[in-house]
């Protein structure tokens, strides 16, 4: 199973690990934690070195109740974190965080590889049309209504059913549009509560039925965090535990704060099999 990003076959066979660099002052975790040139220098240069595939940059927070950001605003502070990284590592693969065409967009123009939209082309019905242009990987994940509203949208039918047909839906509107290269994220923590998480992880193998890669973004969310009742900040090891039990499901990328923690669950899961 492999994914083209910029001329390059990348072999998901193997999993593999995205970095999170998020540069917005109200990220749950790593909120306004870089806030200079030197210090995302450090940080992406910190990820490369544990190991991490994938640089994935994000403007504008999608935790639930997040401050509202305009698209000149994302796209501001995109493209200058954007052009930084790529002249201090020129190799590197950077995913872009967005649910807005234009930022996408923008972002390619500018040399990012990967489309990371929590939205799967809900919230900009131009989104499609920009990925299947520039014929980049297109990460697609499950949420309902937005990142303000999605605690409203947690009743389902059937959780993983009701998801499975959405994906369904999803993947032929992308193949009509000419998308080639489709990673299936299921949105833990958007639209979910608690218990739903975690009944989504359990189930989490019949969405290789797709026989497309998947990927898992759990990095110290509140389905860890409030079950242990205990901060983001202590998070990894329950981070790390989450993460090993989707690789052994059949995830392909784990997105994550802590690389060096991810790339061992990933090393030891893969000795194991």
């Amino acid at each position: 199973m492999t994914i083209n990003c910029k001329g390059k076959l990348i072999d998901l066979t193997t999993p593999k690990v995205m970095g999170i660099l998020n540069f917005t002052p109200d990220s749950f975790y790593d909120g306004g934690k870089y806030k200079s040139d030197s210090e995302i220098i450090h940080q992406v240069e910190k990820m490369l070195v544990e190991g991490a595939d994938f640089i994935d940059i994000g403007a504008y927070s999608s935790r639930p109740n997040a401050a509202f950001v305009s698209e000149k605003e994302e796209i501001s502070r995109i493209t200058s974190v954007l052009n930084l990284i790529q002249r201090n590592f020129p190799n590197i693969l950077i995913s872009i965080d967005t649910f807005r065409s234009e930022v996408a967009r923008v972002s390619l123009e500018n040399g990012a590889a990967v489309i990371n939209d929590i939205s799967a082309g809900s919230l900009d019905k131009h989104m499609w049309d920009v990925v299947a242009q520039y014929n980049v990987p297109y990460i697609m994940m499950h949420m309902r209504g937005t990142p303000q509203t999605m605690h409203e949208f947690t009743q389902y039918e059937d959780l993983v059913k009701d998801i499975l047909f959405c994906f369904s839906e999803k993947v032929k509107t992308a193949r009509n549009r000419g998308i080639n290269d489709i990673i299936l994220d299921v949105g833990f923590g958007f639209s979910k509560t608690l218990e739903q998480n975690y009944e989504l992880l359990h189930k989490l193998e019949l969405f290789n039925l797709f026989e497309l890669p998947t990927l898992v973004g759990v990095s110290r969310k509140s389905m860890i965090y409030k079950a242990l009742n205990i901060e983001p900040s202590e998070a990894l090891n329950g981070t790390t535990v989450i993460n090993t039990i989707a690789l052994q499901k059949g995830a392909s990328i784990l997105r994550v704060h802590d690389v060096k923690q991810a790339k061992e669950a990933i090393d030891l899961v893969s000795t194991l099999k």
